[in-house]
């Protein structure tokens, strides 16, 4: 790969995807997009830019941006995340959505599921606290090959060492040798769509609960000021926004507030106050069947 190759790739990907590479970062491309050129029969890095130049290169444009923007994901990651969402949004929405007992949950990024499927095995511990709730869980990516993996809810045993309660392991998944299926009540509960975070996404509709963890620090910062703000347009007055450890609002939109002493919670700048803690929803060591309504569709 030559240094002309890996200029046109960077500005390819960062167009395509919003994913910026730094001149240090050949090695992820050759690790990345090797596999694809042995299995397209090119000879290297520097075919796939010539075959990425040429018309009707749509189907090759799609692999190379799928296997640069695959990024890892497992159950419960970071923990404070789904703290936050039993402690405190969980809480406060039920007490505010009472009457039309409708919550919806976007994660962005989605990538093979785990995140929204931690989502779900908590709702469905809620139990009672959620019968007769209609919740959402809408699962985004932009890589149809990771959504693919997403609704399959089939993981290896690797995948559920990371992070998993073992009694949620025991209690929503059946073992196939080495590999694990998620029970179908809880992957019934997630929907999966491909989306680009670099288009428009206003025909999802609303949420009460935005993920968007562990991706804007892919992007530089006019892409992240443009994430931030379309979401913002998505979410609820009273709704909330989830960033990574290593992501913030500050400097880059005023449309969001931090939550205090709730890291990486947000709120809508318009809201009155940030939300204070509130007590954590009942779990149930059984789940409730039927405790949540199927979703039709993202209305």
């Amino acid at each position: 790969m030559t240094p002309l190759d890996y200029d046109y790739l960077r500005g390819f990907l960062k167009t395509r995807s919003g994913l910026m590479l730094s001149n240090d970062k050949q090695y992820l491309i050759e690790s990345r997009l090797m596999p694809i050129a042995r299995k397209e029969g090119l000879a290297g890095i520097s075919e796939i830019v010539v075959k990425l130049k040429a018309p009707g290169s749509e189907r090759l444009a799609a692999r190379v941006t799928e296997a640069m923007t695959t990024n890892e994901s497992f159950f419960f990651r970071d923990k404070t995340p789904f703290d936050h969402f039993r402690d405190v949004m969980m809480p406060a929405l039920l007490a505010a959505r009472a009457a039309k007992r409708h919550i919806r949950i976007w994660c962005a990024a989605a990538s093979t599921g785990q995140e929204p499927y931690s989502l779900a095995m908590m709702l469905k511990e809620m139990g009672p606290a959620v019968a007769g709730w209609r919740i959402e869980i809408i699962g985004t990516d932009l890589s149809n090959e990771v959504l693919e993996r997403a609704r399959a809810g089939i993981y290896t045993q690797f995948e559920v060492q990371r992070g998993l309660p073992i009694q949620m392991l025991l209690k929503y998944f059946t073992q196939n040798g080495d590999q694990w299926t998620i029970a179908p009540e809880i992957r019934a509960m997630v929907q999966y769509r491909p989306l680009n975070l670099l288009n428009d996404f206003s025909a999802l509709g609303q949420f009460d609960i935005i993920y968007c963890r562990n991706v804007l620090i892919y992007f530089d910062q006019p892409t992240k000021v443009g994430v931030l703000n379309r979401a913002a347009r998505q979410t609820a007055p009273d709704g909330y926004l989830l960033l990574g450890a290593a992501e913030t609002v500050v400097g880059l939109t005023d449309a969001y507030k931090p939550v205090t002493d709730r890291r990486g919670l947000y709120v809508p700048a318009g809201a009155a106050v940030a939300p204070r803690p509130a007590a954590a929803a009942p779990a149930r060591a059984m789940a409730v069947s039927g405790a949540l309504a199927p979703r039709t569709g993202l209305a």
